[in-house]
């Protein structure tokens, strides 16, 4: 257990942040999966909107701090690589 004032307080702020990027990952993962069901089911339009819904979600995630920049990117990028193969 921490001893001093400032360590309970760090304590407590990285269970809160902790709380709030959990949260953040877990609509990221929900959306792909919603991702991968309209393209199993090959519709390009409910595909393309949550396409463009996780694009948004990533790029918050990566400018808050929640993943990596470079994470996002490579995500995104693979994201629109599956929609363009839908024909």
């Amino acid at each position: 257990m921490p001893i001093k004032k400032s360590a309970f307080k760090a304590i407590r702020q990285s269970k809160k942040r902790e709380i709030y990027n959990k949260g953040i990952k877990t609509n990221i993962s929900w959306l792909k999966r919603q991702f991968l069901k309209a393209i199993g089911k090959k519709d390009k339009k409910i595909a393309g909107d949550f396409c463009l819904k996780l694009q948004k979600s990533f790029d918050k995630a990566a400018q808050k701090g929640v993943i990596k920049k470079n994470t996002a990117s490579r995500s995104k990028s693979r994201l629109f690589k599956i929609l363009h193969s839908l024909k």
